[in-house]
């Protein structure tokens, strides 16, 4: 029964990242992206639902993209605008489990595993 999670944590100030928009797109080689569907991270920086659910779950290759520069610049309190916009994390689910795809960030360095 598989299902993709993700899971957002600033490390700048040392919490969930909520309200940070994240695309999901599945990449076909020949093809290119196709835009599947935008979320949000809620107060707990997770999605309130699974990006894909059992239900919508299919092996291949996929691209969460996560827009962190327009969280980061939410709080106005960094100078300068921050080095990092969107980041794009490429993978491929083969098995029929649940997948966790964590991302920790900052404006200027991030960090990403396969969770579980």
């Amino acid at each position: 029964m598989g299902k993709l999670t993700t899971h957002v944590l600033d490390t700048a100030h040392g919490k969930p990242a909520a309200g940070v928009a994240i695309e999901l797109y599945q990449v076909d080689e020949a093809l290119g992206k196709t835009l599947l569907k935008t979320l949000l991270t809620n107060i707990d920086g997770r999605t309130d639902l699974p990006i894909l659910s059992e239900q919508e779950f299919q092996p291949g290759i996929y691209e969460l993209v996560f827009s962190i520069g327009d969280y980061f610049q939410s709080f106005l309190a960094f100078a300068q605008p921050t080095f990092l916009n969107r980041i794009p994390i490429q993978f491929r689910l083969t098995d029929d489990e649940a997948y966790h795809v964590p991302l920790l960030v900052s404006p200027w360095a991030y960090s990403t595993y396969r969770g579980s």
